[in-house]
Order: structure tokens, then C-alpha cells, then sequence
């Protein structure tokens, strides 16, 4: 299924959060409560972002929209607080040094399996699985497999596990949890996280098993395979024990 083009999710976003606030109002809730649900609707709509700009867009969008249309002059002043509140809450601030979330675009992982096969039964682990895309797309992969999420964010963890429950998604550190026992572990962190996740990854999981990391490369290694993502981002493969780059 083809993405949305930008930005029509945020115009969709923008329009039910005034769909909200415009229908509360007719139904004679006072201005400040239809605006904080209208806020909450926000605030849950951006973590459908696909990038953190694309995120903080769709989640102020409906505020600073209400603000130039000069209709909230009745609003109290906490009231302009609780997008960011929501956010997060689902996004809590212990984990803005990972990636934020980060969804796994559909058909990304197409062909994993064929270049890193496991030998059933296989537990694969989503370090960070978010709201569960991650997951879906391993499972697309590996059906055999015992497919596994952490996520630190519990509002976004029990979302995952109701939409994913195929999997076994709990709420943990993905710096703290074992990886030893997974025969993979997939990660969609950020360029500054990998460093950390080779670290990790070289400390903890058993010779054979794999690292995937979609887009951002572990420099220190050398991968064994390469995969070409339709949407034009890179998989990269590695399997331990893990092979150094040569230096430059």
C-alpha cells in the first residue's frame, strides 16, 4: 500500500482536531475543555509522523492554527501546555536520546528473510518497537519466528501489543534488556544511537545471530549484505561475530 503523500496527513490531522474542537463547541462543552480534547487528538495524531518535523507539524498545527484564527482568546494560559504534555507522555524524555518514533515503512524489510535466514525456532527482537510496524514487517519475513518488541513509552507499548498480538511486545530499556537470545535483533535508531548499538550488539549476541539496522549503518563493521529498500533507504546486515571495517 503506497504512503500518503506529505502533507496530506498533516491536513487530515489539522481537520479532525478542528472537527473536534468545532463539534464540542456545538454541543455547548465551554471552549477550554473542547480545545484540550482537540489538543489530546492532536498530540495522539503526531505520533503518526514519520519524521520528528513531520511530528512537531501535525502536533502544533491545530493550536497555532487556533491562535491566527483569533478564537481563543477565552482559553487559559495551561491550557496551550497540554500538547506538550501528551507528547510526552507518549513519548516520555528519557528516551529522546534514542530515535524518536520512528515507524518502519511498509514493504522496507522485503527480502530479509531470503538473505539472512533462520533456522526455526528463531526469537527476532524490535529494539524500540513503538507503535508495532517494525513488528508487522518482521513477522511478513520470519512467520515461523517468535517475534519480540521493547518499547520504554507504556502508552505506546500497550497500543503495540493490541495491535500486535501475534508478538510479545513489553515495556523495558533496550539498553538494559539481554539481547543474547535473540537470533536477530532489528533496530531503527538514529546515526548518533549506532555507535551505542554496536557496543551492544558486539557484547551480547551469540556468533550467528544478526543485527539488522534499517537506513543508519554501524561504520565500525562490515556488513555482510546490503538490502535496497523500495523507498530508496538501506538495510544493513551484519552477522556475529562482527567483521571490523579496515581503517582508513
Amino acid at each position: 500500500m503506497r504512503a500518503v503523500p506529505w502533507p496530506l496527513p498533516a491536513l487530515a490531522a489539522w481537520s479532525i482536531c478542528w472537527a473536534v474542537f468545532i463539534g464540542l463547541g456545538g454541543l455547548g462543552a465551554p471552549e477550554a475543555a473542547a480545545f484540550l480534547v482537540a489538543g489530546a487528538a492532536g498530540a495522539t495524531l503526531a505520533c503518526t509522523g514519520t519524521t520528528p518535523w513531520r511530528r512537531i507539524f501535525i502536533g502544533c498545527g491545530f493550536p497555532l492554527s487556533l491562535a491566527a484564527s483569533g478564537t481563543a482568546g477565552a482559553l487559559p494560559a495551561w491550557a496551550w501546555l497540554l500538547p506538550l504534555v501528551l507528547l510526552a507522555f507518549l513519548y516520555p524524555v528519557r528516551t529522546w536520546r534514542d530515535a524518536p518514533l520512528f515507524p518502519t515503512p511498509t514493504g522496507a524489510l522485503d527480502g530479509l528473510a531470503a538473505l539472512a535466514p533462520l533456522a526455526a525456532p528463531a526469537r527476532v527482537l524490535d529494539a524500540g518497537c513503538g507503535l508495532g510496524a517494525g513488528l508487522i514487517e518482521l513477522r511478513g519475513q520470519y512467520p515461523q519466528a517468535a517475534i519480540e518488541g521493547i518499547e520504554w513509552s507504556w502508552p505506546l507499548r500497550i497500543a503495540c501489543a493490541w495491535r500486535c498480538r501475534f508478538a510479545r511486545a513489553r515495556r523495558g530499556d533496550i539498553w538494559l534488556a539481554d539481547w543474547s537470545p535473540y537470533a536477530m535483533v532489528y533496530v531503527f535508531q538514529r546515526p548518533e544511537s549506532m555507535a551505542r548499538v554496536a557496543v551492544k550488539a558486539s557484547d551480547e549476541m551469540r556468533a550467528g545471530s544478526w543485527l539488522a539496522s534499517l537506513e543508519f549503518e554501524a561504520g565500525a563493521w562490515l556488513p555482510q549484505h546490503v538490502l535496497a529498500c523500495a523507498d530508496g533507504r538501506h538495510l544493513w546486515l551484519y552477522q556475529a561475530p562482527f567483521l571490523r571495517a579496515a581503517p582508513f
